[in-house]
């Protein structure tokens, strides 16, 4: 018999729900709140509504302690992205999330859909996008696996956003050993819309029209949320290209103007992405959100690929699709600006009052589930967090090779280090100009400034330390979030509100679960302190493999405003004969 032989036989013989990612009492709650065992439809689709990346099983019961309410905010989490105000009538959307499970397997594609979907996000609450930033973390810098994850990485943000017309203003890259395995891909995007333009993706109006629109649906991305970023990774998953999806930004750039056209003219109800879990996850949280069910009728999904089965139609992660609820009225004008922007568009279902999402082919059901089920009784597990009671990381490669007190010869190697070393051969692979909004670039100040339409602006920054912070979880999370709003300090800005993405390993150990209770407490501790409100964002675990966990890495995307875009703060030195001073809190008393 053949190794493949072998292998298929080891896989036939796992059930299909372990195959899946849902644990034996998971499945066995599925079959009580169902009454009955659940087809193939239905295995698929609670596989990926009860996976880590789409249920936050192990980290929603933390997330209720950072604060959501502020002066300036205008939505808050739950909805595509957040929004605060920043005057003049206009709402700031912003968001950050992770594509690191696929940009460990596919890093151009990962990286790239990456952009990709974290655009969607805004253009979903009504905004247009205005600016991308980046956050990476990969292997030591000498390391050939981490150079072609960069290169590669890098490559796919510049590809998307340079592509589409969304300049890429700022962000970070850094190189530590923990990453090797399990780099860090982080996007962060943010848009302009005015306040009556803001959307938000609850279903409501029985009878109402479901319309799917954008990209043709495929075959790609398929287990994407469910496995390959919910679990952690070992040495089978660099060959595993159908969980990553593929983007095109051209297609992307004419969904951005069409749902922007659709909005403009009120010709819908409400908005929703497809990211993960693709039709799955908009169908089921816009139903959850309005209260209400829907029903989807795959037949009438325009597919990419023939004869592809419902549970594919149903997960595919095929990109550049949105989803939205139309009035029967309005179908036809909606499906007429989809054809002037060249995007199909078809009717696949109907809004509902049955409280259940029901899967249809042809007229007959092949998938009925309550919503509620689906999208709310997931389980919520506790942690079991635990100090570790030894180091739980390798120590840090000493680089340094001049002598402790050799100042003249350390300093030159010190700014040589890949941590320390300009990041131009970067961040000049993208279009940080376009838009012409930029007034601070990459390197001109810790801050990327945007100016607005009545000559003020507004400042973005990302921020995280995940040595920091697997030194002192909760320091390290505080840290980051002073570090971000200092650097809004830097030009000027005051801060309105923030953004994260929590990249972790796996949860259910003692030691993650301590490093990840201690870092929300931190976060919320700081927030509270600068009363900024958290107004979203991502969690990202099991970043581990078989050589151990990342740094455990808060990633911070704050926004602020400023009342001059002229006046931002810069880096360099003005003028020869200027004071240089150092300035610090007060010492304790």
């Amino acid at each position: 018999m053949s190794q493949r032989d072998v292998a298929a036989q080891a896989a036939a013989a796992v059930p299909a729900h372990r195959a899946l990612g849902l644990t034996d009492a998971e499945y066995e709650l599925i079959v009580e709140k169902l009454g009955r065992t659940p087809n193939e439809v239905e295995l698929a689709m609670f596989s990926l509504m009860w996976s880590e990346h789409c249920a936050y099983k192990h980290s929603r019961k933390l997330l209720g302690q950072l604060p959501t309410e502020g002066r300036h905010l205008l939505m808050g989490p739950g909805e595509n992205a957040g929004a605060v105000d920043v005057g003049g009538g206009l709402a700031v959307a912003f968001k950050v999330e992770s594509h690191n499970h696929p940009s460990a397997v596919e890093p151009f594609q990962g990286a790239a859909t990456g952009v990709g979907g974290i655009l969607r996000d805004i253009v979903a609450v009504g905004a247009r996008p205005i600016a991308v930033l980046d956050s990476l973390r990969f292997g030591e810098a000498d390391s050939a696996r981490s150079r072609y994850l960069l290169e590669h990485a890098v490559a796919g943000i510049g590809h998307y956003g340079n592509s589409i017309g969304v300049p890429t203003v700022g962000g970070e890259v850094y190189f530590e050993g923990p990453y090797e395995q399990n780099c860090l891909v982080n996007a962060m995007a943010l848009g302009l819309a005015p306040h009556e333009r803001l959307t938000r993706s609850a279903a409501t109006g029985p009878g109402n029209v479901i319309v799917l629109f954008g990209a043709l649906t495929g075959r790609d991305g398929i287990g994407g949320a469910s496995v390959l970023a919910s679990a952690e990774l070992d040495d089978s998953d660099a060959d595993k290209p159908p969980t990553v999806q593929i983007g095109d930004p051209f297609a992307g750039k004419k969904l951005l103007e069409c749902s922007l056209e659709l909005l403009e003219r009120e010709l819908l109800v409400s908005l929703q992405d497809l990211g993960a879990a693709g039709l799955t996850s908009s169908s089921a949280e816009m139903a959850s959100k309005g209260g209400l069910g829907i029903d989807i009728h795959v037949d009438r999904v325009p597919l990419r690929e023939p004869g592809m089965a419902p549970f594919e139609i149903m997960v595919s992660e095929s990109q550049e699709r949105m989803l939205c609820v139309v009035e029967p009225d309005k179908l036809d004008a909606v499906l007429a600006v989809c054809e002037k922007w060249e995007t199909t568009a078809a009717a696949i279902g109907e809004v509902t009052d049955s409280g259940r999402l029901r899967v249809l082919q042809h007229g007959t059901v092949v998938g009925d589930m309550p919503v509620t089920a689906l999208v709310d009784e997931c389980p919520r597990y506790d942690l079991a967090p635990a100090k570790p009671a030894r180091p739980v990381y390798p120590a840090p490669r000493r680089t340094l090779r001049a002598a402790d007190d050799d100042l003249e010869a350390a300093l030159p190697e010190l700014l040589a280090s890949p941590n320390v070393a300009s990041r131009r051969p970067v961040f000049e692979q993208y279009d940080w100009l376009v838009q012409s909004r930029t007034v601070r670039r990459p390197d001109d100040a810790d801050a990327a400034v945007l100016m607005l339409p009545d000559g003020s602006a507004i400042a973005v920054a990302i921020d995280g330390s995940g040595r920091r912070v697997a030194a002192d979880p909760y320091r390290g999370a505080v840290e980051a979030v002073l570090e971000c709003a200092a650097n809004l300090a830097c030009v000027g800005a005051e801060p309105l509100g923030l953004t994260n993405c929590l990249n972790f390993g796996n949860p259910e150990k003692p030691h993650i679960a301590w490093q990840l209770s201690e870092a929300v407490r931190g976060m919320a501790d700081a927030c509270r302190a600068l009363e900024v409100p958290v107004v979203g964002g991502n969690v990202s675990l099991y970043n581990e493999s078989g050589e151990g966990p990342i740094y455990p890495t808060p990633v911070v995307g704050m926004v602020g405003k400023l009342p001059e875009a002229a006046r931002a703060g810069r880096l360099a030195f003005a003028e020869a004969g200027d004071a240089i001073a150092v300035v610090r809190a007060g010492a304790p008393s």
